[in-house]
């Protein structure tokens, strides 16, 4: 894929970010280049490489040049702090990890010092910012690519087979742990041409990438996608509305995703009509509910032609329905679409057995989008992936007589705030270290602006007498700030089921109780 779009598209930007504009093949020389620099540095085929940073153009080279010398990606999330990141730095067996030190006044070498954490770590080099000692300049990294010959590097990359493994995500699961979904080539080049495809993404499209690098929707269906398509990738590090208003008429943006809430920011903004917004075209989006009245807005005001949602969990690759272009309004707000070729879907009840079209019941997928399992988690993959191969998501929903799926419940006790999966059991585990809480459940309330937020009913420790603000500040300083419940609750014990689990439906009618 990376050496075809060279070919492919010889005179298409591929790259651009401040001063770094590039075409195909220019970018692929640098990816060359960061390959090279890897396999002098000793990168063995399949050897695991963490990035902890931003939306930058060195995610897209060092990420392509880890594919490309046969590494595994291990991306991670922005916002964890460093023990969250140093578990699946351990998990992984990461042995280089990419940074930077001055990312929203964050310096991610000195979070994973304070925690202690990552010691497993050989190197760590550092891509923007100030470099501390014991770690690397990016262009100290990268001068070691001449210790390595083209056709080496080429003959590297020409071992790599579609079966191999390609990136480690991490999802957090409802054990509080996150675990380590395996994905490989050929079901991401397979599944994000069909995506794009779908999509109507183009050579010579400029996709605004807002969504993290980190996560499925930015790498797959953004790296990877304009890669396959030839689309230009520009990078967007932080969701800022003005800022962006700013960059499609100057960028000329064509494609624009995310969550429905950065469409209704924009859409809210008073300055709106003051900017040119006629370049867009395509929007792809999801993770939440979206309006009709607002697909119709996006259209109107925004220009869109195409908008399509869709659905995907990071087991399968990110992708497993979409909406296609000519779909009406409602069906765009109301549904995830329907599946992309190759993959099966269906409704099931607890016995496994298809349920009637438009009843409840849960979404299993079935094709070449699933992982290969989840990293050194036979159990847990085993009770994921039945015997016949059909992946239980543990989503809840409805499928109509077209096949078009409504997710009307999420993963277990999941819920979104601002685009992002939370977990409240991961959530607990880590309350439950603050000394004055005894007990805690979490879960997701409405919210506003940011779709849902955490609200935790915490029974006190014996003895102490929290208080909700100190809580919550703790948490700031403990958990990524997406995790953090904004609510506090006090109560005298927690509703349990016979088995000594929380009822979260009764923590979910108290919260209505409370308003």
């Amino acid at each position: 894929m990376i050496d075809d779009s060279a070919v492919r598209f010889p005179d298409v930007e591929a790259l651009v970010d401040g001063d770094v504009q590039w075409t195909f093949p220019e970018t692929v020389d640098q990816i060359h280049r960061v390959a090279r620099a890897f396999m002098a540095s000793g990168l063995q085929k399949g050897d695991r490489v963490s990035i902890w940073a931003p939306n930058i153009w060195e995610w897209v080279v060092t990420a392509l040049g880890v594919h490309y010398a046969g590494g595994v990606l291990v991306p991670v999330n922005t916002r964890w702090k460093g023990h969250e990141a140093g578990f699946v730095f351990d998990k992984a067996s990461v042995r280089m990890l990419f940074t930077v030190t001055d990312f929203l006044d964050i310096d991610y070498v000195s979070l994973l010092r304070e925690a202690g954490a990552g010691e497993g770590i050989e190197e760590v080099v550092v891509m923007r910012g100030a470099v501390p000692d014991g770690c690397t300049a990016f262009d100290d990294f990268l001068a070691r690519a001449d210790e390595v010959s083209e056709d080496d590097v080429r003959a590297r990359a020409a071992s790599v087979t579609g079966e191999d493994l390609c990136h480690i995500m991490f999802t957090s699961g409802t054990t509080g742990k996150p675990k380590g979904a395996m994905l490989m080539h050929r079901p991401i080049c397979m599944g994000y041409l069909a995506w794009s495809d779908v999509v109507g993404l183009t050579e010579g499209d400029r996709y605004l990438i807002i969504n993290p690098f980190f996560h499925s929707f930015g790498l797959n269906s953004g790296i990877i996608a304009c890669f396959i398509q030839g689309a230009t990738v520009l990078p967007q590090p932080v969701f800022d509305v003005p800022t962006v208003m700013r960059r499609v008429p100057e960028d000329r943006i064509s494609m624009l995703p995310g969550p429905p809430a950065i469409y209704q920011t924009i859409l809210n903004h008073p300055d709106l009509d003051s900017f040119d917004m006629s370049s867009l075209r395509l929007s792809v989006t999801g993770a939440a509910a979206i309006p009709v009245e607002m697909v119709l807005q996006m259209r109107k005001r925004l220009g869109f032609e195409t908008i399509v949602t869709g659905y995907g969990l990071t087991e399968t690759h990110g992708i497993v329905t979409m909406c296609r272009h000519d779909d009406d309004p409602e069906t765009i707000a109301t549904t995830s679409g329907r599946a992309i070729p190759g993959v099966e879907v269906l409704v099931v009840d607890d016995d496994n057995n298809e349920v009637p079209r438009g009843e409840p019941g849960e979404i299993v997928v079935r094709g070449y989008v699933l992982m290969k399992g989840y990293l050194d988690e036979p159990e847990e993959t085993a009770s994921t992936i039945d015997a016949d191969g059909w992946l239980h998501t543990g989503d809840i929903g409805t499928m109509d007589e077209r096949g078009y799926v409504d997710i009307t419940d999420r993963k277990k006790d999941m819920f979104i705030n601002g685009g992002f999966n939370v977990y409240p059991a991961e959530i607990e585990d880590l309350m439950l270290a603050h000394p004055d809480i005894g007990a805690v459940g979490v879960i997701g309330v409405p919210d506003e602006r940011m779709g849902e937020v955490g609200m935790a009913f915490i029974v006190p420790a014996t003895g102490r007498t929290p208080d909700a603000d100190e809580i919550v500040a703790w948490c700031r300083e403990n958990m990524a700030n997406y995790k953090v419940p904004r609510r506090v609750a006090f109560v005298d014990a927690l509703p349990l089921n016979a088995s000594g689990k929380v009822l979260k439906y009764e923590l979910r009618a108290m919260a209505d109780a409370e308003g």
